[in-house]
């Protein structure tokens, strides 16, 4: 859709003139002689891009936030078309936004474009309902054999689940129950074979760092040889003698010992990572820790919520609705999420308000 630049006379012999929409000049001038004006001088607005890139400057921070933004509409497998219409009324920029205006008319993108005016049409009979601004931060597009969805909270968490290898009610049932899963647990993965070997890595890194800042919770020939280097000439004559009276109950020792001692004693244990790493004893706390982190973050190794026995796991649950039923994809929305949240004391907020 092109813009024109108009000047007219109308009926009464006045002067008039502005800017109207039309596909061509053809399709401007028609428009303009049906509300019965004379038309002067007829010229088409040149385009944002035109002469450049754009003739006002566009801040790295509108373009960068756009980006983002369209890159995940392109992920979840929008056409470039709709994705421009689903987002061109959301970018606060004029000046991007009108570089990026499509003519959905011409775009041929049939069913996704209704959807997606749809989805529009809704939001902004919302934000005309509410009177506040609401812009939509994530978009996702699923199909496959079957596709079951989830509300929860009043609308405050959605959940989509696509499966392929069976169809009918019970599978549909039986996403729909998945989707609860989702909502309810927001794993992360649909099972192991997601994660890559650089996040697995990751995830043992974090965990290995973990036990060692947590020395009194390392397996007991490892956590002795860290006392007996923090007796030897770390801690305090205090915290020795304070040791030295509990030594017999490991279990109670923490609470005797100073705050400084407990954080000596991380430090010798991340000083000697290497060393302790490679003690079987404590790799196989590793390894058990991560398998219980697999097990909250992987949807496939999450025991299934409506589990009479309370050890059936979703992927258990799976099989025994049908051997054929395969999560392909799942997507949990949250109202907020990606949103930076302030962090408020309300107790000194009002200890100021006192004081006033």
């Amino acid at each position: 859709m092109a813009t024109f630049n108009y000047k007219v006379v109308d009926r009464d012999g006045k002067n008039k003139k502005g800017t109207i929409e039309a596909s061509n000049r053809d399709g401007a001038e028609k428009k303009l002689k049906a509300d019965g004006y004379t038309i002067m001088s007829l010229t088409e607005q040149s385009s944002p891009l035109a002469g450049g890139f754009f003739k006002k400057k566009v801040k790295s921070k509108d373009l960068a936030v756009f980006c983002k933004q369209f890159s995940s509409v392109i992920r979840a497998g929008v056409t470039i078309i709709s994705a421009l219409e689903l987002m061109g009324d959301q970018i606060e920029n004029p000046t991007l936004r009108k570089a990026l205006t499509v003519d959905v008319d011409k775009a041929g993108d049939g069913e996704d474009v209704v959807s997606i005016l749809d989805m529009k049409a809704d939001l902004d009979d919302k934000i005309l309902k509410i009177g506040e601004k609401i812009s939509i931060r994530r978009f996702e597009k699923v199909s496959a054999d079957v596709v079951a969805s989830y509300i929860h909270g009043g609308g405050r968490i959605g959940v989509l689940v696509a499966g392929n290898g069976a169809s009918g009610d019970a599978a549909k049932e039986a996403l729909t129950n998945i989707a609860m899963q989702i909502a309810a647990m927001n794993p992360q993965y649909i099972s192991r074979d997601e994660i890559s070997a650089d996040e697995l890595a990751k995830i043992r890194e974090i965990t290995i760092d973990s036990a060692l800042n947590d020395p009194f919770s390392l397996p007991k020939p490892v956590l002795s040889k860290l006392l007996e280097k923090a007796v030897a000439g770390v801690w305090s004559a205090e915290d020795v003698a304070l040791y030295e009276e509990h030594k017999s109950n490991m279990n109670y020792l923490p609470n005797f010992l100073s705050k400084e001692a407990k954080v000596q004693l991380a430090e010798i244990a991340c000083a000697d990572k290497e060393e302790i790493s490679g003690n079987k004893i404590f790799s196989g706390l590793v390894e058990g820790r991560i398998s219980k982190q697999m097990k909250e973050i992987c949807l496939l190794d999450q025991v299934y919520v409506k589990a009479e026995d309370g050890k059936q796991t979703v992927a258990a649950y799976l099989k025994s609705v049908s051997a054929d039923l395969k999560i392909a994809k799942f997507v949990r929305f949250e109202v907020g999420e990606g949103m930076e949240k302030k962090n408020e004391d309300f107790a000194a907020e009002v200890a100021k308000q006192m004081n006033v």
